[in-house]
């Protein structure tokens, strides 16, 4: 049998291979809640290299907590555009208020869990990097980190129990409760840098000799996961309207719901089956000369997509919306699937 993994070993390969991120606290400095926090929210379903650019962007923008509480919801939307999940930036927008009138962000996980947007995880990740709470934080990296650690073969989710038995087994050592923070980083990092998804670097692990999947001659294929079901496809078809002005016509989503409260140029439902023109015509915003420019496919968590993008200009736009300057739409709260709409639309221009 495999002996138990050092938190001590662990401790010592992150003192010396530790990954420096905006987020995070230099050895013997206190962590910035709100750094921390705000960094969590972000890396939901997306990865670090991708956040990046958006938190430092982001942090010029709202610097404290009490600056993101006091900024309309428009601006955190736009801020946000691009990162996906929308719901997240509201209910970033909601916590942050709430945090800013109770004077700072609660210490505990219990009063983490009950903000706005602050699921289990997220809580345990910002009392245990934030507030030093001994506490594992079980992401997708340490999923993976104890999947093997501990062997356990069972494919996801029905493994995820069992996973985090063995994650909280792996912080129940002096060292770990000693340095909480720096524990869960170095689980985050062990699976980011080495216990990686495919290929993982097994001969520069600090937990090589203690790896029971590795003993095993199965480490890369853990955590193993049930196949995924085939997602089903929507269509839906999107009009770029512009004026005489060079001015495009977009109109907001319903506050809840899909991309709530997101910037989008007008369109029609998305649907299960294709729109044909006589279907189309109707959910146009005005009467013009129409012409298609192309299709759009993007994929959202739940389905397929396909958006037919259909074009025209005319002198003056007489439509529910707003209009905004073509040359300014990057300063809008445009989702990612909008973005790609844009961008296939103005090359017609």
């Amino acid at each position: 049998m495999s002996p138990v993994p050092s938190a001590d070993t662990l401790l010592a390969w992150y003192d010396r291979h530790r990954r420096r991120l905006p987020w995070r606290a230099e050895p013997g400095q206190a962590a910035d809640p709100y750094r921390v926090w705000l960094s969590e929210i972000m890396l939901q379903q997306t990865t670090v290299v991708a956040v990046l650019p958006y938190y430092e962007t982001f942090l010029t923008r709202f610097p404290t907590v009490a600056a993101l509480a006091a900024a309309p919801e428009g601006d955190v939307m736009a801020a946000w555009a691009g990162l996906g999940y929308y719901a997240r930036a509201r209910n970033l927008h909601a916590c942050a208020k709430a945090v800013a009138a109770s004077g700072g962000f609660p210490r505990t996980i219990d009063g983490l869990r009950a903000l706005p947007g602050i699921g289990p995880y997220t809580a345990s990740a910002v009392a245990a990097i934030a507030f030093g709470v001994p506490t594992v934080p079980v992401d997708g990296n340490v999923e993976r980190v104890a999947a093997r650690v501990a062997c356990i073969a069972a494919p996801l989710p029905a493994a995820k129990p069992a996973i985090a038995t063995a994650a909280a087994w792996l912080g129940d050592q002096p060292a770990a409760i000693a340095r909480p923070s720096d524990f869960a980083q170095a689980l985050f990092d062990l699976g980011a840098t080495v216990c990686t998804p495919t290929s993982p670097a097994c001969g520069v692990c600090p937990w090589f000799s203690s790896c029971a999947a590795r003993l095993a001659g199965i480490a890369a294929e853990l955590p193993r996961k049930a196949p995924k079901a085939v997602r089903p496809m929507r269509y839906g078809v999107h009009f770029w309207l512009t004026d005489a002005a060079g001015r495009v016509l977009l109109r907001r989503r319903p506050p809840r719901g899909l991309l709530g409260g997101m910037t989008e140029i007008p369109g029609t439902d998305w649907r299960a089956l294709p729109w044909d023109e006589a279907a189309w015509t109707d959910h146009a915003p005005m009467k013009a000369a129409w012409r298609p420019v192309g299709e759009v496919r993007h994929g959202l968590t739940h389905f397929e997509l396909r958006i037919t993008v259909m074009a025209a200009r005319v002198p003056v736009i007489v439509a529910d919306g707003f209009l905004g300057a073509v040359e300014k739409l990057d300063a809008e709260a445009l989702p990612t699937v909008m973005r790609k709409c844009v961008a296939l639309a103005s090359g017609e221009r």
